[in-house]
């Protein structure tokens, strides 16, 4: 069945002096009403008679407000003003009734926001335009689906969304400013629960018959005004016996449904004993899996720093291989020279890492503050092989050739650092419950030894938030921003648990280039 919209109800009744559309409206907005109006007066009683009174001048009022879409707005107004009128009146005599009543209401929730916030609630919506105040009257006091707001206000379903979430905003704020802290979604929440209270059984069947003849005088002689005041009287009274006898009739009914929803909870609480148990056994299941992945990720993390550090095992063979093989031509030529051959070799040791050290006094625009971290066992480690480039003897008076060797030499620093550098990395998310530092110089505190803001600077932070939320193994955290010589420099990067130099200038332009180097991080 359609259900008529209020317009449609209003000119019926004025047209053709229908009571039963009347009766409609009056079935369809006395919930409202009597709500609005026992939040502004706080007394059921009062409530009642500004709901009469309004419903009243709805009648008298009706051929002008038969162009109105909804009436929520119209009778929003009209309980506001007379509620306000009847609290003007009663305030001095009622005062302490009044307070009695708001303490103590039948229905009064148990909800603490919304304690706080319904004396304030209509303070509230009268600070809204008037589009807005009738979307949330439509959307939360008469359960009126989005796409009927929008309808009725003349917008689309999510224009009307909008609106209506515009409004709950505002309403927050305005509570917000007097010390009731709730958000949007809990506001409407509330709203949606609360705002609307059932009214006296009753209290619609007597507001409908009074209104209708407060409508039809409308079309009477004034001078029989005293004779409808008498008889509205006298049905009060009998509208006010039948009430209690249908409340009587009433708390019967609803003792007895109570004790069937009693007897319906128990038979519940019985069938919810088995889910119970099943739930707990359901829940030391999953903590039983979650602490095997847990073992199972630590395996793997160990798997995975045994496998670089066999790669790194394997290149420190492959180094001493050819270092015995260089010593045994030291050796041979040292025999047909009848010389020392340790001591052949030791000068030839010397003279390399000399020239290495010669290099930044030669390219001083190609020097990184990393170098200031080598040793001069550093040094010499890099001179155990002869200085060789494509299977001969490098000259460093060649600018390219210096340009490489520079660029190996610059390579074994960053190394060197990228040691320092992960472990300061970890030291901070230790330090940081697992967040990542923002900008590297906040990672300053961590390094074992001094490192100045200048080698600091030449990296950049890739990857921001908590350090376990880097799933991806191939994530870079940590890295160089610029080379140092276009063509031959490498870079560093650092990883979750890795660290790696690589060998092409691409890399800095975020590509994945081939690793020279991968290496775990350490702790």
């Amino acid at each position: 069945m359609i259900e008529m919209q209020d317009a449609e109800l209003l000119r019926d009744y004025v047209t053709s002096g229908s009571d039963a559309a009347f009766a409609d409206l009056v079935d369809r907005y006395v919930d409202f009403v009597y709500s609005t109006a026992r939040r502004q007066v706080g007394n059921a009683q009062l409530a009642e008679e500004v709901a009469q009174v309004v419903f009243s001048l709805l009648a008298r009022k009706a051929v002008g407000l038969v162009d109105l879409p909804s009436l929520a707005g119209w009778l929003y107004r009209a309980t506001c003003f007379t509620a306000a009128k009847t609290l003007r009146t009663e305030r001095r005599r009622r005062h302490h009734e009044q307070e009695a009543a708001t303490m103590n209401q039948d229905n009064a929730t148990e909800d603490e926001i919304w304690e706080r916030l319904s004396p304030m609630l209509d303070d509230a919506l009268k600070q809204l335009k008037e589009q807005d105040r009738l979307a949330v009257l439509l959307m939360f006091f008469q359960k009126k689906p989005m796409r009927e707001v929008g309808e009725t206000l003349g917008v689309s379903e999510a224009a009307a969304k909008m609106r209506v979430s515009r409004a709950v905003e505002r309403l927050r704020e305005f509570f917000s400013k007097r010390g009731v802290a709730v958000g949007a979604s809990g506001l409407a929440a509330v709203l949606s629960a609360n705002v609307v209270q059932a009214a006296p059984i009753g209290l619609s069947a007597a507001i409908s018959t009074g209104a209708a003849l407060s409508g039809a005088a409308i079309h009477q002689a004034g001078t029989i005004g005293l004779t409808k005041t008498l008889a509205m009287a006298t049905l009060q009274k009998t509208l006010v016996a039948a009430t209690i006898v249908a409340a009587v009739g009433t708390g019967i009914y609803e003792a007895r449904r109570i004790a069937h929803l009693e007897e319906g909870i128990q038979s519940l609480q019985q069938q919810q004993a088995p889910l119970t148990a099943q739930v707990g056994q359901l829940r030391r299941q999953r903590d039983d899996t979650t602490r095997q992945l847990a073992t199972l990720q630590q395996e793997n993390e160990q798997l995975r720093r045994d496998t670089a550090e066999f790669g790194k095992l394997r290149g420190e063979v492959a180094r001493l291989r050819n270092d015995s093989h260089e010593l045994a031509k030291l050796k041979a030529a040292a025999i047909q020279k009848g010389s020392d051959p340790t001591e052949l070799a030791l000068n030839s040791w010397l003279d390399r890492a000399r020239q290495l050290k010669r290099l930044p006094e030669k390219m001083p625009d190609k020097m990184i503050p990393e170098l200031q971290l080598l040793t001069e066992d550093d040094w010499l480690q890099m001179c155990k092989d002869p200085l060789r480039h494509l299977g001969k003897e490098v000259n460093l008076n060649e600018d390219s050739t210096a340009r490489l060797v520079f660029s190996h030499v610059r390579m074994k620093a960053k190394e060197k650092f990228a040691g320092m550098l992960s472990k300061a990395l970890h030291g901070y998310t230790d330090a940081n419950s697992g967040q990542l530092p923002a900008d590297v110089l906040q990672l300053k505190p961590y390094f074992e030894s001094g490192v100045d803001e200048t080698t600091l600077r030449r990296y950049e932070i890739l990857q921001t938030g908590k350090i376990e939320d880097v799933t991806n193994a191939d994530v870079i955290i940590l890295a160089e921003k610029t080379p140092i010589d276009s063509q031959y420099d490498t870079r560093l990067v650092l990883g979750k648990n890795w660290s790696r130099i690589d060998n092409n200038v691409e890399a800095y332009s975020g590509e994945n280039p081939t690793p020279r180097e991968s290496k775990p991080l350490e702790k």
